[in-house]
């Protein structure tokens, strides 16, 4: 068996655009649930699942894809789910073509409480995102950050 050789090590450079993009994928998503916490009294997970409902077919979406979707597990996704439909912004249905499986369907409630948070959702990803981000090339880096999570 041959031993597969070392990659070389990481430039400089390299070391610290590993590093940022490390503190990046922590501390991003807590400076963005803040913001709505504060200003919309909204976690960031609501506003993703109100999101991706209003952005599906018929604003409806099966639980598992729902809960892969915003990346939470699938019981994650039921406690927030309840959570949701106690405020009356969605509401769960049992899937008709699997009667094991349940899907989330958005309320005219959940789209007009998603069109109130997004004007401070929007400022927020400007301020912490956008603003830092200059006249870097918005297509290229794109196309790298998708290309980083393509595995």
């Amino acid at each position: 068996m041959s031993a597969t050789p070392a990659p070389p090590p990481l430039s400089s450079e390299e070391e610290a655009v590993m590093r940022a993009l490390g503190r990046l994928m922590l501390v991003l998503p807590r400076l963005l649930d803040a913001d709505l916490e504060r200003e919309q009294r909204m976690s960031l997970s609501e506003y993703q699942v109100l999101r991706h409902l209003s952005e599906s077919q018929c604003h409806i979406m099966r639980m598992s894809e729902l809960a892969a979707a915003c990346d939470m597990s699938l019981s994650g996704m039921t406690r927030l789910a309840a959570k949701l439909e106690s405020h009356g912004y969605l509401k769960r249905i049992r899937c008709e073509s699997d009667g094991r499986g349940s899907n989330a369907v958005l309320t005219e409630a959940g789209l007009t409480r998603l069109r109130e948070a997004w004007p401070a959702h929007l400022a927020s990803v400007r301020r912490h995102i956008f603003d830092h981000l200059g006249d870097l090339d918005l297509t290229s880096l794109a196309h790298a950050l998708t290309a980083m999570t393509a595995d």
